[in-house]
């Protein structure tokens, strides 16, 4: 492990909740110059309530290139000579998902707008800052980049994810950047909300052809819905710590791995299963999700 982290500033995207709210407050102890990113103020102000006075914030909507420049000049005034030794890529969406058929072209875009594009433009926007301190990226993908369970753009925007970082990885080694990648698998935060799932699935199930929810009968959304809370209630872990744990060694390690798996079912169940030959997660995935009424086998 790294000796001191006083003179180490780390930037992280998506810090309003979850994973990123966590790694702010936990590095700010650790003693990190933390730089956090928050979509909103109210998320940039209860942050800054919890941590000590060496914590800043900025906003910052990943989606938003005008934004991105914003912060990328913030930055560059705060770390000074000293560059931005990690870059943590947190901020991520996952509404809408569920069955393909039932996506517009826009669906796509709004997800990837920021778990893929915003990745890309951020890290791109912060290289020349990394180069400067030989710092470190911690790409935050999914198992959902694994194997591609449901419809949407998340399971793709994670796919990205995964490509991209394994490209960033080796086009920077010759200049002493790290790049790592953490994949977690099922945790209670707003990103598996069950609430915005439904709500959100209700949706697209609303704006539906006839001729469309005809084949897949009037069971069948609330059947899908019921699998889909029996699924999130099981593997959900409430423990972000478990993610955090990850980055944390993403960032304080001499020689930080290539990739992190947390959480119980990223290891026993997504992980492993990923090197299945496809026709039996199909064949799993087919057996778990309900059958449309207008099935042909």
């Amino acid at each position: 492990m790294l000796s001191s982290f006083k003179d180490k500033y780390v930037f992280i995207t998506g810090c309003d909740t979850g994973f990123g709210n966590m790694l702010a407050k936990r590095l700010d102890k650790k003693g990190f110059h933390v730089l956090a990113g928050c979509l909103t103020l109210k998320g940039a102000d209860s942050l800054k309530r919890a941590t000590s006075p060496n914590l800043r914030t900025t906003l910052i909507d990943v989606s938003s290139s005008e934004s991105i420049c914003k912060a990328v000049e913030w930055v560059r005034t705060e770390v000074g000579e000293q560059g931005l030794f990690g870059l943590v890529n947190n901020a991520g969406v996952a509404n809408p998902i569920g069955p393909t058929e039932w996506m517009h072209i826009e669906d796509y875009r709004k997800v990837m707008a920021v778990n893929t594009f915003g990745v890309i433009e951020v890290s791109l926007a912060f290289l020349p800052l990394l180069k400067q301190a030989r710092g470190r990226v911690v790409n935050v993908s999914s198992v959902l980049g694994r194997i591609s369970a449901n419809g949407g753009g998340y399971c793709i925007s994670k796919y990205t994810i995964e490509a991209f970082s394994d490209s960033l990885r080796r086009d920077m080694y010759h200049f002493g950047v790290k790049v790592s990648i953490v994949e977690p698998g099922f945790f209670k935060t707003a990103v598996t909300n069950l609430e915005s799932i439904e709500a959100s699935l209700r949706q697209l199930w609303d704006r539906m052809s006839p001729e469309t929810r005809q084949s897949y009968g009037e069971d069948f959304f609330a059947n899908y819905v019921k699998v889909q809370n029996f699924i999130m209630n099981i593997i959900c872990d409430p423990d972000l710590s478990k993610v955090t744990n990850c980055m944390e060694h993403a960032l304080q390690a001499r020689h930080p791995r290539t990739r992190y798996s947390a959480g119980w079912d990223a290891k026993l169940l997504w992980l492993p299963g990923s090197y299945l030959p496809a026709f039996i997660v199909d064949i799993a995935l087919a057996t778990i999700l309900p059958k449309p009424a207008r099935r042909v086998r």
